[in-house]
């Protein structure tokens, strides 16, 4: 089943899941939504998708303290 970013509380709720199999799909959430912005991307979809990607960061930081962490820092300081 692919799983989407409204998802994400879900698949962190998993217990049947290891910690990298949620990791692994939050990432594939993460990149999935990257790879569908084009050229042709308006600024607001680029925002939305930044957005997102830093909720997923967040979920990974319930899931593992330092991933989730090192994800979000390396998002503010760009």
């Amino acid at each position: 089943m692919a799983y989407k970013f409204e998802d994400i509380d879900k698949i962190v709720g998993f217990t049947s899941w290891s910690v990298k199999q949620k990791i692994d799909e939050l990432y594939r959430i993460d990149c999935d939504m990257y790879c569908n912005l084009g050229t042709d991307s308006t600024k607001k979809e680029k925002q939305e998708v930044k957005s997102k990607s830093r909720k997923i960061y967040s979920a990974i930081k319930k899931i593992d303290e330092e991933t989730g962490r090192t994800l979000l820092f390396a998002m503010d300081s760009k």
